[in-house]
């Protein structure tokens, strides 16, 4: 509950929102219709942005391209131990940049998929359809 400021003039009958939290947000279910759904319960963002390629936003596919990169940055490892193996560390200093360029992704690939899936997880107790913007 907020707290009143003596000075303001408020509404006799005021009761502030709830926690940001709790508030539902309305967005179009795949069945059509709108359906208020708490932040959790939406899960990662469901709209294209406006953009050329559709994203991912479905646990299996964020899951498929987390491990997909996930392997990327294992071969990567394997290079650097032959770096090290072979000697050869001229190469990693001109190549360091690569690993900052692979991690990026790869926590945004692995936050975004644990994200949706605790959303699926939550929409499926209060049985509410998947968002779909």
């Amino acid at each position: 509950m907020g707290r009143r400021r003596e000075g303001i003039p408020q509404d006799p009958n005021y009761v502030p929102s709830g926690p940001s939290q709790e508030r539902l947000v309305y967005h179009r279910a795949e069945n059509g219709e709108l359906v208020g759904y708490t932040r959790a319960e939406y899960g990662v963002r469901k709209d294209d942005g406006l953009g050329v390629v559709k994203p991912v936003n479905s646990s299996g596919g964020l899951l498929f391209l987390s491990i997909l990169m996930s392997l990327f940055l294992g071969l990567m490892i394997y290079g650097l131990v032959q770096i090290a193996v072979t000697g050869q560390w001229d190469i990693l200093s001109r190549t360091w940049w690569m690993f900052l360029l692979v991690l990026y992704p790869l926590v945004a690939g692995w936050s975004g998929y644990f994200k949706e899936r605790k959303a699926e997880k939550l929409r499926q107790a209060r049985n509410l359809p998947r968002p779909v913007d």
